[in-house]
């Protein structure tokens, strides 16, 4: 059986992409006609699509999507959540993980919606302070819970590979909501995510 992809891109779009690659790496000293490069300028082009099509995305409507009424007002933690995004000062990646938590006040989403919040922000040029506070909002706004919270951990390639060179750096970055603003609430909430349940 032929192996397939069902990704689909904007044809005029990838192709506008496609041309400003080729004048990059040209411009570069590179020879864009060259066999390694033939469809280099058109990869990145649906790279970058891919890499970006949060833009397309609303957060909102994804945990509209999966809401249930549920007498529970304990936290519920969704930990461990793999994120890739993009760097918007240098479009280098940076990745980690994203830890989230909230504690329902009648209504509660569907476990998956989570991930696919982080998705929708991180598929996107961004700075970790904005994406940290685009998630808690979003998860906020729709659910009303009585508190939220979100913890990224993340690597940044623009501080490994360029600028200082450090290799081992991990930026943490915090948001808190309602009645993760206590300090009590909040220990909770970072024991439960530092922890080894398993």
């Amino acid at each position: 059986m032929a192996y397939s992809k069902k990704e689909t891109y904007e044809k005029d779009i990838t192709a506008e992409i496609q041309s400003n690659y080729e004048s990059i790496l040209g411009s570069l000293g590179e020879d864009v006609d060259r066999e390694g490069l033939l469809k280099t300028p058109e990869r990145a082009s649906k790279a970058m699509q891919f890499l970006t099509q949060g833009y397309q995305m609303d957060a909102k409507k994804i945990i509209e999507q999966a809401l249930f009424h549920e007498d529970y007002s304990e936290m519920v933690v969704v930990k461990d959540i793999e994120l890739y995004s993009l760097c918007e000062h240098h479009i280098l990646p940076f990745f980690g993980k994203a830890h989230i938590a909230y504690i329902p006040n009648g209504k509660i989403v569907g476990l998956s919606k989570l991930p696919r919040v982080v998705d929708v922000f991180a598929r996107r040029l961004q700075v970790q302070e904005r994406l940290t506070h685009q998630i808690l909002d979003a998860i906020h706004e729709v659910l009303e819970p009585h508190g939220t919270a979100v913890v990224i951990e993340a690597a940044h390639m623009c501080m490994m590979m360029r600028g200082v060179q450090k290799q081992n750096s991990v930026t943490t970055t915090s948001a808190f909501k309602g009645e993760f603003q206590k300090a009590e609430t909040r220990s909770e909430f970072l024991n439960l995510i530092s922890s080894n349940l398993r």
